[in-house]
């Protein structure tokens, strides 16, 4: 494989098509810098770019961006006032000059060969986007758990990304590589959707003739939230949001998006009429009998037992004792998100962005 050029940019040459790396960052200082340590240890010798979008961050991020710019001329910065991820990634973008755009989240961390794989999977298949898996790593036991929840089925579902899969078509991918011409001609991310925004875009680019590819080739490691506040308010937004994708889009859907509050919906009812049979009871009303309905919120801490026997058991007991609190607080912050955001409940719904 071609050697880098001296200045550091890399191999022009056809054969190595140059790329943009394009990641938006707000309040991400104890992770941007591995993450674009990352995108600079690649093992891919075409020319490389790597544009920056910082939000109004208050945690030392600029600067930190600030001093990454100086130290290397292939990085670059641009603002992004809103501090939205869609509204980064599109400045980003818009900044960017070479033909295939690689989206990059702060909290990722890209193998070796990532870009390499990722250039030749879009140049073999003619796909629009490529992604592959999101290899959640924890180094807590709280992270470990999430981590685990993230690549089960028992977590989020099963989707292959997550939890990898055949090489082929997919409905949406994890972070990508794109075609930066047809990002152009869809009309980039919608900044009007906070969350859910990379499906919404793969749905785009799927409706006017293009491929979405998933390769399991392709794995980043992703860290993930370090405590329970952060977690809840990270998929309480992401529910929400994909409640507001699925009112909207309803046929374009999965049905195992609806899974979720289908299950928080039934566990609520059946807490609720089995309170009142046991007031049936206590008052000697033909109600008792409603006390049956505890059957269902049961069989739902069954499954919360037994998932974490039989999935988070391989990261010590530390970790299962968390599993046990990860796994309901994922179900039901996504799944209540989502009722708020398919009901239109919330008078807010750009405001939640589960930073």
């Amino acid at each position: 494989m071609a050697q880098r050029l001296a200045d550091g940019t890399g191999d022009p040459s056809p054969a190595f098509p140059a790329v943009s790396y394009v990641m938006p960052i707000l309040n991400e200082v104890d992770h941007v810098e591995s993450a674009v340590q990352s995108m600079l240890g690649q093992d891919y010798p075409g020319v490389v770019q790597i544009v920056l979008a910082v939000g109004p961050s208050t945690d030392g991020t600029t600067e930190l961006v600030t001093e990454l710019s100086r130290r290397d001329a292939r990085i670059t910065s641009v603002p992004n006032p809103t501090g939205s991820t869609p509204g980064g990634l599109n400045a980003a973008i818009r900044a960017s000059v070479q033909p295939i755009v690689i989206r990059v989240d702060a909290h990722s961390v890209l193998p070796p060969d990532y870009t390499r794989i990722a250039v030749e999977t879009l140049e073999r298949t003619g796909a629009d986007n490529v992604g592959g898996l999101m290899n959640a790593v924890g180094r807590t036991p709280f992270e470990k758990a999430v981590a685990r929840a993230y690549g089960a089925r028992v977590g989020l579902g099963g989707t292959a990304h997550h939890v990898g899969g055949k090489e082929g078509p997919a409905e949406t991918a994890y972070l990508g590589a794109f075609q930066r011409h047809r990002l152009l001609e869809v009309g980039l991310f919608d900044e009007n959707i906070r969350r859910g925004q990379d499906w919404e875009l793969n749905r785009r680019l799927r409706a006017t003739g293009g491929t979405v590819w998933f390769t399991p080739r392709m794995k980043v490691t992703y860290r993930p939230r370090s405590g329970i506040r952060p977690l809840v308010t990270q998929f309480f937004a992401t529910g929400l949001w994909r409640g507001d994708l699925a009112r909207r889009f309803t046929r374009s859907n999965s049905v195992r998006y609806f899974v979720p509050p289908a299950m928080v919906l039934a566990v609520l009812v059946g807490l609720l009429l089995g309170f009142l049979g046991v007031v049936g009871i206590a008052t000697g009303s033909a109600l008792g009998w409603l006390t049956l309905a505890f059957l269902i919120p049961a069989v739902y801490v069954l499954f919360v037992l037994l998932s974490t026997i039989l999935v988070a058991s391989k990261d010590g007991f530390a970790s299962m004792l968390r599993f046990l609190i990860v796994l309901p607080c994922i179900h039901f912050s996504w799944g209540i998100g989502f009722l708020f955001g398919f009901s239109r409940l919330t008078g807010d719904l750009t405001g939640h962005t589960g930073r």
